[in-house]
């Protein structure tokens, strides 16, 4: 299951990343973020409209936004 597919609020471990699939400075910027295989994360909002992009993602103690394309990349298992 993907990270976009992911219910709010449950914890979820990145299983893998399709670094292949992101532009090398999204990958980096993610990679800085903390975001990669073993990392537990929960996503917590949803944008609105449409695409219900961005998604809110913590990430230990922090919070950061995700675009849906970059959440589609990310593999998660349940916790």
């Amino acid at each position: 299951m993907t990270l976009d597919g992911f219910e709010n609020g449950r914890t979820a471990r990145i299983v893998a990343v399709d670094w292949a699939s992101l532009d090398e400075s999204e990958g980096k910027r993610l990679k800085a973020l903390g975001i990669d295989e073993g990392v537990e994360v929960a996503v917590t909002r949803r944008g609105v409209f449409g695409t219900r992009d961005p998604l809110a993602v913590r990430v230990g103690r922090m919070t950061i936004a995700l675009r849906r394309s970059h959440a589609l990349a990310i593999e998660v298992e349940p916790v």
